[in-house]
């Protein structure tokens, strides 16, 4: 228990404190992407990274208000503004509340899964969907910052509702905002070629942020996107449990319908984050983590998260693999993150609010560049043709529709594929014993997709008198192979021939058993089976068994 708390209390101490550094920017830039006051971002990063790095089952993992939920909710706020109304009277930023009851459910729905043991199916997912998952992560990402270059202007409807529009930037503004995202770019890139010692994120926005304060630029800051979406500003506080959520938002049926496919979604997306995070660390760290135990961990800070006014989290990879380089192995480095974090919500909010737009939005193409499986390209005419169909597809759907659905259909395309592939492996070699009997050795699993090939194999009326199936080379798999023996043996004794079933697995006659009696009469139970022959009569070894060739 001690080791997983921390093996090495300076490196996860120092971890911590780094990735807190690498994370300010990250969730500040993800509020924007879901047009959110950027303390609700931090404060759910804060309390969803505490509850799972003291409670989730992958010590070592970093969890934050990640990009992949962040996107998903974006409709969800806007549409929720026009949803204003409480007891048909205006209510202003009335998407805010319909985001925390969104992430409440979705903490629930996340527990579930955990409760349900759901957390082991991730072992499903190919690599191909997961390289497609990420590319598509990482196309969504940029889509939403090339959006930071416009403005927001307030318009209020004929209802009198606000409505924010985006004005595109022009000449001597966007120049200045494209030369300090590139400046942004260049010195994460730059950086860690000279030192390691300091984090290159954090830098290269103190650096173009000091650029824009001593040099008196006028451009579009933390401070003045807040204001201009209506807000008051930065405000560092403790969070505390939203009281006006239970005030504002109606609670009734329209809301739950409203709310559960974006809660639905966002739980989806955030454990298949989460998932495939700690399946990473599994393989940098060597060890293993308890997926079920994440997913209840992740859902239980997302329902804290969204009772005290944050926004939903995961599994962030990016902060995770800096943590382990950094030397982060144990619960210490996430718990350290996050109260770093905390110290920065407290105290920092003034420093916070003059980080210039075009700083954040190049630490996010830069994370964009590094998160696109660039390997992908050299791959793809390498690796079969159905590989790299499916993680075409994936990254497509990511992109035109969300995560989880892109997820979703890579996998039961894969399924398919894999199940086209056995379908056609079945084999069966026949052959006639001394006496006249026909046998068929089937070869090849035996499950719905191979059924059809299965009972071609077959000629029930040219058949001699005794049939005899050989199943020592096949797997009888499902409900579909069961029934179609079932049918093959009646065709037989509807002809008037008699047929023996060899070799069945356990299982497999269990259930015949229970299908029909007669099964009893056709299945022979006695018999050895061949590939094991000198295993099942020790006596007929006459040598020292070093003597035998295996």
């Amino acid at each position: 228990m001690i080791k997983k708390f921390t093996q090495n209390p300076k490196n996860d101490i120092l971890a911590g404190i780094t990735v807190s550094l690498a994370m300010i920017p990250e969730v500040v830039a993800f509020a924007f992407v879901a047009q959110i006051d950027p303390l609700v971002a931090l404060s759910g990063a804060f309390i969803v990274g505490l509850i799972t790095a003291v409670f989730g089952g992958r010590p070592g993992l970093i969890s934050g208000a990640a990009g992949a939920v962040a996107v998903i909710f974006v409709n969800l706020i806007s549409e929720g503004h026009s949803k204003g109304l409480l007891f048909d009277i205006p209510v202003d930023n009335m998407g805010y509340f319909y985001l925390l009851a969104a992430v409440i459910l979705m903490g629930v729905i996340q527990v579930g899964a955990g409760v349900l043991k759901l957390g082991r199916f991730v072992r499903l997912i190919p690599h191909s969907v997961m390289m497609g998952f990420v590319n598509g992560l990482a196309i969504v990402i940029f889509m939403a910052q090339v959006r930071m270059f416009s403005h927001k202007e307030l318009e209020i409807g004929v209802d009198g509702l606000k409505k924010y529009i985006d004005i595109p930037m022009r000449g001597s503004e966007l120049y200045v905002m494209l030369a300090l995202v590139g400046l942004t770019m260049a010195i994460i890139w730059l950086l860690p070629k000279v030192t390691k010692k300091v984090p290159a994120a954090l830098t290269a926005i103190l650096v173009t942020t000091g650029i824009v304060v001593f040099g008196n630029l006028d451009v579009s800051t933390v401070g003045s996107y807040i204001i201009e979406g209506g807000g008051d500003g930065l405000k560092g506080e403790f969070p505390t449990p939203n009281a006006e959520l239970w005030q504002n938002l109606p609670f009734n049926l329209n809301t739950l319908k409203f709310i559960l496919p974006y809660a639905f979604l966002a739980a989806s997306v955030g454990l298949i984050e989460s998932l495939m995070t700690m399946n990473l660390v599994d393989e940098l760290t060597e060890t293993r983590g308890d997926g079920n135990r994440e997913c209840v961990a992740q859902g239980a800070g997302n329902i804290v998260s969204g009772l005290f006014g944050g926004t939903g989290g995961c599994g962030m990879i990016g902060q995770t693999v800096i943590n382990i380089n950094a030397g982060g192995r144990g619960r210490l480095s996430g718990i350290m993150m996050a109260l770093t974090l905390l110290t920065f919500i407290l105290f920092t909010d003034e420093y916070i609010e003059q980080v210039p737009i075009a700083a954040l939005v190049g630490v996010m193409f830069m994370m964009v560049i590094e998160t696109f499986a660039w390997s992908s390209f050299r791959i793809i005419r390498k690796i079969p043709l159905s590989d790299a169909v499916v993680l075409v597809i994936v990254s497509a759907v990511t992109v035109i529709f969300d995560l989880a659905i892109a997820v979703f259909i890579g996998v039961i395309v894969s399924a398919l594929v894999f199940a086209w592939k056995n379908a056609i492996m079945i084999r069966a070699r026949k052959r006639i014993k001394e006496d006249g009997t026909k046998i068929y050795e089937i070869w090849g699993p035996l499950f719905f997709g191979s059924i059809q090939n299965f009972n071609s194999k077959f000629d029930v009326k040219n058949d001699p008198q005794n049939v005899e199936i050989d199943f020592v080379e096949s797997r009888v798999s499902d409900h579909s192979a069961l029934e179609a023996i079932y049918n093959l043996v009646n065709k037989y004794e509807a002809e008037g021939k008699t047929i023996r079933l060899k070799h069945l697995s356990e299982d497999c006659k269990i259930l015949m058993y229970k299908a029909s009696p007669k099964f009893k009469e056709v299945i022979v139970e006695a018999i050895d089976d061949p590939r094991y022959h000198l295993a099942a009569d020790p006596e007929k070894f006459t040598k020292p068994l070093s003597e035998y060739k295996i």
